[in-house]
């Protein structure tokens, strides 16, 4: 890698735990190749979050190196309920609005630590929905990158469509092109968020994000959460279409997933989910694994829609059955269905009379409530496949460790994620899309036992899997001479900064 100095770079992440969780691994990444000072900025509750992060590993020794330092932020003042700094689904479009206050006491720390250091920082890394820290890195005489935390062909397809916002009045059925894919790839209006279908340019959600992708657009260039092995297609689209150099640095996962062959044992061990820190434990990952070690290697269907996300009352239900007839063992985030407090606690009523009682007396199902480790659950040798509302983080996680994807993709740029997982890679079925669908059980059980079939498309899609498990931990390879293409990326990053640097100090 770069060779070592004490050279500073300043983070800004958006405030969800999906952004903040892929920076806090990539800050790790960098300061472990360079001995670079790394500072996160982010609003109080989410550097607490962050922080309760460090507390939660034991062998944490870039605590020293990686700083986290808080934007002042009031929730009040933001029309933001108490204790709200980070992304939920009845506040999203409040939260991106207060998002832009940050940008003054963001320029007011940055500029603080150019004045302590007497020089800016490398760089500032910020993340694609804060394209203003653009425009303050270059009043402060440093540069942007901007920092994808999604995929390459999902993070095309969000800014395109934001860019180029498709005609209202379509139907469902109707197709699309989208600018920056080829002219065979056809998008569906219903893969649109309603956010997304409803908007025309004038309303708040396109002024920012129009605005927000545009200003990201100027930077010195992107950082993706892939890798060429992994998108090659993907990338070479984004590439083309930002007219910027995109340098792939992913997966950003723990290195143990990715570098040790027995990772059910090794995760489990280490306590080393990245999903843990500040999150109640409803179940003891010990137990969690004692009920995945009492079935059969890849017969166990696990279920999660991520960490904000649910169904519908209706889709719950049926999902619910469909199980059951399936017969096979499974494992189910679950929380309230949509239209029911995400906080309030789980009722037996939201499922079919009986029903948890059932699959615990017969050992097929466990219902764990709000969370579960989920790192721990992919990686064991009993998980045979995955249905997931296919957010990025999930989606490499899953695919690391070989196991194919059933989908659900409920918002974000999780339809394309999907849609790229289903025909591209062949390593997904998709289930439904959103929570207006309506499902049936029999298609529930349908596609269970389609994906979780050793044979066929089952094994089809469990044999691609297994190959792009082997291209995710090919890029990260880091041993001597032997690189692989994502350690690469991130040592090229590396030189370009401080090679720009170079220049506009010569030029200064």
């Amino acid at each position: 890698m770069a060779s070592k100095s004490i050279e500073q770079i300043v983070m800004l992440p958006f405030m969800a735990h999906g952004h903040l969780i892929p920076f806090l691994a990539l800050a790790r990444q960098i300061h472990q190749a360079t001995g670079f000072k790394i500072s996160i900025a982010s609003t109080p509750l989410n550097i607490q979050y962050l922080s309760s992060t460090f507390n939660s590993s034991s062998d944490e020794p870039e605590n020293d190196h990686i700083h986290l330092l808080e934007l002042p932020f009031c929730n009040t003042d933001n029309g933001l309920p108490e204790n709200s700094e980070n992304l939920s689904l009845d506040s999203i479009g409040k939260l991106f609005s207060a998002s832009l206050g940050l940008r003054k006491p963001f320029h007011s720390l940055v500029s603080d630590i150019a004045a302590k250091q007497g020089h800016p920082p490398l760089c500032i890394i910020s993340d694609v929905f804060l394209g203003w820290a653009t425009e303050v890195a270059s009043s402060l005489g440093t540069v942007n990158v901007t920092f994808s935390t999604g995929g390459a062909y999902g993070t095309l397809a969000y800014s395109s469509l934001w860019l180029n916002l498709p005609q209202r009045g379509r139907s469902d059925s109707d197709e699309f092109h989208l600018p920056g894919f080829p002219d065979s790839c056809r998008f569906h209006v219903n893969q649109l968020h309603h956010f997304l279908r409803n908007a025309d340019g004038t309303d708040s959600w396109s002024k920012f994000f129009q605005s927000q992708i545009s200003l990201s657009m100027q930077s010195f260039g992107w950082l993706c959460n892939t890798a060429e092995e992994f998108e090659p297609a993907g990338l070479e689209w984004l590439r083309n279409f930002l007219k910027l150099p995109v340098w792939a640095i992913g997966p950003l996962l723990p290195p143990m997933v990715l570098n040790n062959d027995d990772s059910s044992l090794s995760v489990a061990a280490s306590g080393i989910s990245t999903r843990r820190a500040g999150k109640k434990l409803e179940i003891s990952i010990e137990k969690c694994m004692e009920w995945l070690e009492s079935h059969s290697p890849a017969s166990v269907l696990y279920i999660s829609f991520g960490s904000q996300n649910s169904i519908s009352p209706s889709q719950m239900m049926e999902l619910a059955i469909g199980l059951e007839e399936s017969a096979k063992p499974f494992v189910w985030v679950i929380r309230p269905p949509v239209g029911f407090e995400p906080r309030s606690e789980f009722r037996a009523e939201y499922l079919p009379e009986g029903f948890e009682e059932r699959m615990e007396k017969r050992k097929q199902g466990l219902l764990v409530r709000n969370w579960a480790p989920q790192l721990e659950i992919l990686s064991h040798k009993s998980t045979g496949a995955f249905l997931s509302h296919c957010g990025w983080n999930s989606v490499l996680e899953s695919l690391s460790q070989a196991v194919p994807i059933i989908g659900w993709p409920l918002a974000a740029e999780q339809a394309y994620n999907s849609k790229m997982l289903v025909e591209e890679m062949g390593v997904s079925v998709e289930l439904t899309r959103g929570v207006q669908s309506s499902i049936d059980s029999k298609e529930v059980k349908r596609v269970i036992e389609l994906v979780m079939d050793r044979k066929g498309k089952g094994g089809d899609m469990r044999s691609k899997a297994m190959v792009i498990k082997e291209q995710l931990r090919a890029s990260v390879r880091d041993e001597g001479e032997d690189k692989g293409s994502s350690v690469k990326a991130l040592d090229d990053l590396i030189k370009t900064l401080q090679s720009k640097w170079q220049m506009i100090n010569s030029i200064s």
